[in-house]
């Protein structure tokens, strides 16, 4: 299983709009580090990030917007934020 940009930036993408969990996202990371080829292309920043990721439920290390951010930047990809106001109904 090779992975690309695309197949960690939708993980991340993923964990994000909460459709996964912190411990989903770490343990995808963990199979990958042991299981998965890297896209030869992105390998560094690849292996990197999902490095990083597999650390993420570790408090010492976390993982911050910010850190989000940054590794979609380094993916090819931009976050931008949307915050609305919650309708309460009555």
């Amino acid at each position: 299983m090779k992975i690309t940009n695309n197949e960690v930036a939708q993980k991340l993408i993923d964990y994000l709009y909460h459709r996964i969990t912190l411990k989903e996202l770490v343990n995808w990371a963990e199979t990958m580090m042991m299981e998965a080829e890297f896209d030869s292309v992105n390998f560094d920043t690849i292996r990197d990030i999902i490095t990083r990721l597999g650390l993420a439920d570790v408090k010492a290390f976390g993982i911050t917007l910010e850190d989000c951010e940054e590794f979609l930047n380094r993916l090819g990809y931009y976050m931008k934020v949307t915050v609305q106001e919650r309708l309460v109904s009555v």
